[in-house]
């Protein structure tokens, strides 16, 4: 096959060294990733397979046909290669191209006319090249990846698994390395609207769901974070080597709602390795509490439901505390009016808004809550043991 008047396949080979030069010096200009790599490795590995890639486009125009598998090998093995380099899988294919491109330029400039047979077919070659290996390089580029994928995750899972159970992280032979200190994290994760879907559908919005909160999570430190979550919640442990301001663990929580188009209601505590089990019991207990007292979404901390908190545990107490609110108890209106006269700050008015009732039937109902249960939200002492009450049902 002649182009330009002479031999394409022996004026290509002839061309190798340099113009394999050529392709290196614009993967470092136009491939930042390609840049990056050390010298030793582009005028090494590097250049060995853009001279091979080149060599194996003159055989296959030369003897007119496909490449073999065997001539593929090498690409498979330099694409396993950048795979576990962490080189993406985009910036590879680009430099095949960038490289096709080139060698292309070189066999036909000066082309005539009258080989206008041979140019095309040249072309029919070079595209049945570019297609075999673009497909070996996919191939083995993302089955490498799948098991240092696979690999990671394994390690992850058992040093999350190591941190929940207390056991000693330090000593561990193999895998990823504790963090100086953990994010502790419990999520309870709201239903997403395509989760109500028939067939199939449920289960992608699902993990669809799942996958953007732990997206949301990794960025956060910028590394994995450690999760066992399912389409409810769950746990995760994101590494940090210095405490994060608290709003910015509020804004994470916020914003991994929003792009999951859920609600997410959390506890949060930073703590050492060894602390972890505790700080997941503890966020567990917050989680449920906050669901309990019908509090919103968002991340909360011990400081934020202390009462509700001390409360909840045993106590002979407990039961008194709750029965001081039995009157109320054929009297859901009144009760109801009694969390909403607290939360609004004992604002009858606000109150009044929040009911959709007159300020005074807010007074009337509070003297009836007084006369029912000889407590007052308007006395000092008698509106610290309401308070502890009406914890105290919602807890016991």
């Amino acid at each position: 096959m002649r182009i330009a008047g002479r031999p394409a396949a022996a004026y290509l080979r002839a061309r190798v060294p340099a113009l394999a030069r050529r392709v290196l010096a614009r993967l470092r200009d136009e491939l930042p990733v390609y840049a990056e790599l050390p010298v030793e490795e582009l005028t090494g590995d590097i250049a060995d397979i853009v001279q091979h890639n080149l060599r194996l486009f003159a055989d296959v125009i030369e003897h007119r046909r496909p490449a073999t598998d065997a001539e593929l090998e090498q690409q498979r093995d330099s694409a396993a290669q950048r795979a576990e380099e962490g080189v993406p899988l985009d910036a590879i294919l680009t430099a095949y191209q960038i490289g096709t491109a080139m060698c292309w330029q070189e066999i036909s400039a000066g082309a005539r006319a009258e080989e206008l047979a041979g140019v095309q077919e040249a072309v029919r070659r070079i595209m049945v090249l570019q297609r075999q290996l673009t497909a070996a390089v996919s191939g083995a580029y993302l089955e490498a990846r799948q098991i240092l994928d696979s690999q990671e995750h394994g390690g992850r899972h058992a040093l999350l698994a190591a941190l929940l159970a207390g056991e000693p992280v330090d000593a561990r032979p193999a895998g990823p390395r504790p963090a100086a200190l953990y994010v502790a994290l419990t999520l309870a994760l709201g239903a997403h609207p395509d989760e109500s879907l028939s067939g199939p559908g449920a289960g992608i919005a699902s993990q669809r769901k799942i996958r953007r909160v732990r997206s949301v999570l990794d960025r956060f430190t910028g590394a994995p974070a450690l999760t066992a979550l399912d389409s409810s919640g769950g746990t995760a442990l994101l590494p940090v080597g210095e405490v994060p301001p608290w709003p910015d663990l509020c804004r994470l929580v916020v914003q991994a709602g929003e792009l999951a188009g859920i609600a997410v209601t959390a506890a949060a505590d930073v703590v050492a390795p060894g602390a972890v089990p505790d700080a997941v019991a503890r966020n567990a207990e917050i989680v449920e509490l906050v669901r309990r007292t019908g509090r919103g979404p968002g991340l909360y901390r011990l400081g934020d439901v202390l009462l509700d908190y001390q409360l909840s545990r045993p106590s002979a107490a407990l039961g008194p505390l709750a029965a001081l609110l039995g009157p109320l108890e054929s009297k859901p209106e009144l009760l109801h009016t009694l969390r909403v006269f607290l939360d609004h700050g004992l604002d009858r008015r606000a109150t009044a808004v929040a009911l959709h009732v007159h300020p005074n039937t807010v007074d009337y109902r509070i003297r009836r809550i007084d006369r029912l249960t000889g407590l007052s939200p308007g006395r000092a002492g008698d509106l610290q043991l309401i308070a502890a009450a009406l914890v105290a049902r919602t807890v016991s």
